[in-house]
C-alpha cells in the first residue's frame, strides 16, 4: 500500500499517510520532480519518469523528493483542540443535568442534606441523611466516569474516530500510523487524561500546542494523534 501523493509505503489501514499528510486513496496526480517545465510527465528517453502508484495517481521516483522536503502532516494544535472539547464538554453537560437531577430525588438529596443539619449525631434520622448523601457522592462519581469514558472510548474507536466535538471541527485520533485507534487504545487515551490533569497549570494539555506532533500528555502515553482531515 503506498501514498499516492508521495510514494511512501503505508501499513494497511492508514487513513493518512505519516510522511506528507495526505488522505489515502487520494487520486490527486502530482507530476515528477525534476520533470522538463512545460512538458510532458514521462516520454523523452532518459527524461525523469514518474511511477504510478495505486489507484491510477502518479508519485514521484524513488530518490526524487528533495533533501529538505518537510512533511506537511495535519497535526489538529491546541486551540482546535480546545474548541473541541468544550464542544463536548457542552454536549455531556445538556445529557447529565437531567440525569443529576434525577438522581437526587432519588436518594432524596433534599431531604437528606435537610437530616444532616440536625445537632443530634445520634438522630437515626441524620445518619441515614448521611448514607443517602454518601450513596449520591458514589453513584454520580460512578455515572459520570463511566458515562465519560464510554462517550470518549466508543467514539474515538468508531468509524467516526472522535468524538461529536472533533466530528463538527474536522478533528480525528489515530494512532502513530495513522490507523484508527481500538477500542482499547481510545480506554487508554482516556484514562490518560487523568494523569494529564494532575500536572499542574495545565501543562498536560498546553503539550498540544508546542510538540512537534501536538500531542498532549494523554496522546503521549496512549500512542496516539489528533489530525486535521483534508
Amino acid at each position: 500500500m503506498f501514498c499516492s501523493r508521495c510514494g511512501t509505503s503505508l501499513v494497511e489501514g492508514t487513513t493518512f499517510c505519516t510522511n506528507c499528510g495526505a488522505p489515502v486513496g487520494s487520486a490527486a496526480p502530482i507530476a515528477a520532480v525534476n520533470a522538463p517545465a512545460g512538458g510532458p510527465v514521462g516520454s523523452p528517453m532518459g527524461a525523469p519518469v514518474a511511477a504510478y502508484a495505486p489507484g491510477g495517481a502518479i508519485a514521484p521516483p524513488m530518490g526524487a523528493v528533495p533533501m529538505n522536503y518537510a512533511p506537511m502532516v495535519p497535526y489538529a494544535g491546541f486551540w482546535l483542540r480546545a474548541v473541541a472539547y468544550l464542544l463536548d464538554a457542552l454536549i455531556v453537560g445538556i445529557v447529565t443535568v437531567p440525569i443529576i437531577i434525577g438522581l437526587a430525588v432519588v436518594t432524596g438529596l433534599s431531604a437528606a442534606v435537610g437530616a444532616m443539619g440536625s445537632n443530634s449525631q445520634n438522630d437515626p434520622a441524620a445518619v441515614l441523611a448521611t448514607a443517602g448523601f454518601v450513596m449520591f457522592l458514589c453513584l454520580l462519581i460512578v455515572i459520570m466516569l463511566g458515562g465519560l469514558w464510554l462517550y470518549y472510548a466508543l467514539l474515538e474507536s468508531s468509524n467516526w474516530q472522535g468524538t461529536v466535538g472533533k466530528k463538527a471541527l474536522g478533528l480525528i485520533v489515530t494512532d502513530l500510523d495513522g490507523r484508527r485507534v481500538s477500542f482499547a487504545r481510545a480506554t487508554g487515551r482516556f484514562f490518560s487524561r487523568l494523569i494529564t490533569g494532575l500536572v499542574p497549570l495545565m501543562i498536560g494539555y498546553i503539550l498540544a500546542g508546542i510538540t512537534a506532533k501536538k500531542q498532549a500528555l494523554h496522546d503521549m502515553i496512549a500512542g496516539t494523534l489528533v489530525l486535521r482531515k483534508s
